[in-house]
């Protein structure tokens, strides 16, 4: 019981760490900048930079606001699911359609192939899911590279894969990567907006529906995230 208590003590100091410090880069970050552009004297060229700098960590802070609400609402005991039965493979075909001016902005080749599939789901939920993960392709896919999204089902599961053409995951990093704040390159994910909790929230999401989540990669071979889930869940 003490050694359960330690442990969840442990984590909790974690994550106000982890918190705080996500918090408080941007801030100082924003009133470094704020101060500079104080200066009278200053460029027209050098005060825009600053002002999208500023913007861009006010878009970081709003990222992170929303996502840990997103994480405390499926934490808590109360969260209702509300499950239907829709077809998964429109749904997808909408998410990937929505997304097309980020994919579209860095001449993607989007691969997409499902089958027909009727599943029994969270929509909502499941629309989350999918677009973390179809935004994470898209954020470390290189310009002119590829993303594939396939759905299959067999008797009792459905299965859908996401694989990009980017950097590709150690072994290291994908045992901690759906861990929440866990970020697999600190500079190049904080350059990109990520606050290492988008995966966090998908893990969770395919959680709740007695799904399971794995990741294969290579470095420099890109990474393939698939999902599977049961077709009639609980």
């Amino acid at each position: 019981m003490a050694a359960n208590l330690k442990v969840m003590e442990d984590l909790r100091q974690e994550f106000i760490s982890n918190v705080s410090h996500e918090i408080g880069s941007p801030l100082t970050s924003i009133s470094g900048f704020a101060r500079a552009l104080k200066n009278k004297d200053m460029d027209q060229e050098t005060r825009e930079k600053y002002l999208t700098i500023i913007e861009t960590e006010c878009v970081r802070l709003s990222r992170l606001s929303d996502n840990l609400m997103k994480l405390a609402v499926l934490d808590s005991t109360e969260h209702a699911s509300h499950k239907t039965s829709y077809r998964l493979d429109r749904q997808l075909v909408t998410l990937v359609l929505a997304c097309e001016p980020q994919w579209d902005d860095k001449k993607i080749d989007m691969n997409v192939e499902l089958e027909e599939v009727e599943i029994f789901a969270d929509e909502d939920l499941m629309i989350q899911l999918w677009i973390n993960l179809i935004h994470n392709a898209i954020k470390f896919t290189p310009e002119g590279g590829t993303i594939d999204v396939f759905l299959t089902q067999s008797e009792d599961k459905v299965s859908v894969r996401i694989t990009d053409s980017g950097p590709g995951i150690t072994k290291q990093d994908q045992l901690r990567i759906f861990e929440r704040f866990y970020k697999v390159d600190q500079s190049r994910t904080r350059s990109m907006g990520g606050s290492g909790l988008g995966l966090s929230i998908v893990h969770k999401i395919v959680e709740m529906h007695d799904g399971t989540i794995s990741v294969f990669s290579e470095p420099g071979e890109g990474a393939t995230f698939t999902v599977q889930l049961p077709i009639h869940s609980a």
